[in-house]
C-alpha cells in the first residue's frame, strides 16, 4: 500500500492541501492528452491504489468513482491534438495538468507533479520522478486520468472503428499502424506523432 511520506512531509512543513497530477496518452498516436489533480482527504486509503499501468481496467473504474467520492477535490482536464501539435507533448501535457489544478476548489496549497517536468505552475510545486507509485495523491490523479482518456477513446472508437482504438488504446502497436497505413490518419492524429508511423 502506498504510503503519505510526502504529503506529510509537506504537511510538516506547512502545507495543508497537496493535490497530486499526472497525465494519461502522451505516449499515443491520436486523441488529447488527459490530466487529474486530486486533494485526497487525510486518512484515505484504498488497497489497490497505485500507479494505473499497474492495475485492471476494471480496478481502475472502481477506483475511479471512489475517488472522485471521496476526494477533498479532484480536477480532470486535456489538451487538445492541435495544441499537442503546436507546442509539443511535454509541454501540452504540462498545461493539462495546469488546468486540472486549477479546477481545484478548494485551491491546493502544493502540487506534486507526476515526472522530472515542472513548467508553468504557479503554486509552490515539486516534480517527483515515478510519483504514480509512491505518492497517493499522484496514484490517484493517474487513475483519474488514465479511465477518463480511456473512456474518451472509446467514444472515438465508435466513431472511427477503422482504427480499432478500444484494442489498443491509440497507442503505436503493429495493429494500430497497419491500419493507419490502410486507412491514413484523420483529424484525431498528432501529426507530429506520425512522421515514422505513416510510410
Amino acid at each position: 500500500m502506498l504510503e503519505y511520506q510526502l504529503e506529510d512531509q509537506l504537511k510538516r512543513e506547512g502545507y495543508t492541501l497537496v493535490c497530486g497530477t499526472d497525465e494519461a496518452g502522451r505516449g499515443c498516436l491520436c486523441g488529447p492528452v488527459y490530466a487529474a489533480a486530486v486533494i485526497l482527504p487525510e486518512g484515505y486509503t484504498h488497497p489497490k491504489l497505485n500507479d494505473s499501468k499497474k492495475i485492471s481496467p476494471a480496478v481502475r473504474e472502481a477506483l475511479f468513482e471512489d475517488i472522485i467520492k471521496n476526494a477533498v477535490a479532484y480536477g480532470i482536464a486535456f489538451s487538445d491534438v492541435e495544441e499537442i501539435d503546436e507546442m509539443n507533448i511535454l509541454n501540452a501535457s504540462q498545461l493539462a495538468m495546469r488546468r486540472a489544478v486549477e479546477m481545484l476548489d478548494p485551491a491546493p496549497d502544493f502540487v506534486l507533479i507526476d515526472g522530472n517536468v515542472s513548467r508553468g505552475f504557479e503554486i509552490p510545486n515539486r516534480a517527483v520522478i515515478g510519483g504514480d507509485g509512491i505518492s497517493p495523491s499522484i496514484a490517484a490523479a493517474s487513475v483519474l486520468a488514465k479511465v477518463s482518456r480511456d473512456r474518451f477513446i472509446l467514444e472515438l472508437d465508435a466513431k472511427y472503428p477503422q482504427y480499432a482504438l478500444a484494442k489498443h488504446k491509440g497507442y503505436c502497436t503493429k495493429l494500430h499502424k497497419e491500419l493507419l497505413n490502410r486507412y491514413g490518419a484523420c483529424e484525431i492524429y498528432r501529426k507530429t506523432f506520425l512522421k515514422k508511423v505513416l510510410g
